[in-house]
């Protein structure tokens, strides 16, 4: 993250960076700052969903004239790769194996246990993949009755 003592995190933010946060409704940044320092309770680091960053890609998976520094917003990740929307509005998933470094550059979220939006977010998402779990299960329950030995 850029050092931002005593100066508008906002304002220390390359250009790309305060398009996507002014997109994304320009939320305050201030309290948003990851905590190093203190009690372990107290204690926040880590990407979030939503973050501003700078990912450095490894050269040698890249053709020769292609610039290896991507500017994005995270997505999401998986196992084997960082999902981010580029500085382009593009979306791009880049894989974990040829990435060299993640410069983090603002957070634009509470860290996740504070987040209520996210965890409002996330429990609506599991109900609504229990209900496709279920209909999955009676589809193949459905199925397996037409080929009963017996």
């Amino acid at each position: 993250m850029p050092d931002i003592e005593g100066t508008d995190m906002v304002s220390s933010l390359p250009d790309w960076a305060r398009r996507i946060h002014e997109a994304h409704g320009s939320p305050s940044l201030d309290n948003l700052q990851d905590v190093f320092h203190g009690p372990l309770s107290e204690r926040r680091a880590g990407l979030r969903k939503d973050d501003l960053l700078e990912i450095m890609i490894d050269s040698r998976a890249l053709p020769s004239d292609t610039d290896n520094i991507v500017n994005g917003m995270l997505l999401g990740t998986t196992r084997n790769a960082v999902e981010i929307m580029d500085s382009e509005g593009v979306f791009r998933s880049i894989a974990r194996d040829v990435i060299v470094e993640v410069r983090l550059l603002a957070h634009m979220r509470l860290p996740y246990l504070e987040d209520k939006e996210m965890m409002k977010f996330e429990k609506e998402d599991m109900r609504l993949r229990s209900i496709m779990q279920e209909k999955a299960e009676q589809m193949a329950d459905g199925s397996r009755e037409n080929n009963l030995w017996g």
